[in-house]
């Protein structure tokens, strides 16, 4: 079993900042990649940004140059932080986990969500 836990959403002013993380748990042999994904009402889920376990990042467009993933491999945590941020960058965020499991077979888990509020 293998858990994600995640922290860091709520409101904020546009311009202002947010740090997300979410630390992954449970019978994990090794993490392949981790990921945040955002929801808005009545949109579907996309993809904000991933980072592989070389380090490798990706960025949707409409985040490039404001938001920053990073990883620190020891806790199995990914963050999340946003900067510049718009009232179109208002979502639900999840995190979700490629990993490896203790058995070898490769899997994948999402956060709960945490609810990011940007106000204009």
């Amino acid at each position: 079993q293998v858990q994600l836990v995640e922290s860091g959403g709520g409101l904020v002013q546009a311009g202002g900042s947010l740090r997300l993380s979410c630390a992954a748990s449970g019978s994990i042999f090794s993490i392949n990649a981790m990921g945040w994904y955002r929801q808005a009402p009545g949109k579907q889920r996309e993809l904000v940004a991933s980072i592989i376990s070389g380090g490798s990042t990706n960025y949707a467009d409409s985040v490039k140059g404001r938001f920053t993933i990073s990883r620190d491999n020891a806790k199995n945590t990914v963050y999340l932080q946003m900067n510049s941020l718009k009232p179109e960058d208002t979502a639900v965020y999840y995190c979700k986990t490629d990993y490896t499991h203790q058995s070898m077979r490769d899997l994948e888990v999402w956060g709960q969500g945490t609810l990011v509020t940007v106000s204009s």
